[in-house]
């Protein structure tokens, strides 16, 4: 249980490091909106399961 808590929280760390570098850039190019909202939102919808995932998990390490 903890490897799969471990994994986990990488994979939530990762995805708020690239959400983090790549939501600006795309609000920055211009028509980066329309053409990467595709991309954009279902990155938001696996970073918002893991978030709950990372909080679930939790309440089994410990």
């Amino acid at each position: 249980m903890t490897s799969m808590f471990q994994l986990t929280v990488f994979a939530l760390v990762a995805l708020s490091f690239l959400l983090v570098i790549g939501v600006p850039v795309v609000f920055a190019l211009p028509n980066g909106w329309t053409e990467n909202k595709k991309i954009v939102l279902p990155g938001l919808l696996i970073w918002l399961l893991l978030v709950f995932a990372v909080g679930i998990l939790n309440s089994f390490v410990i």
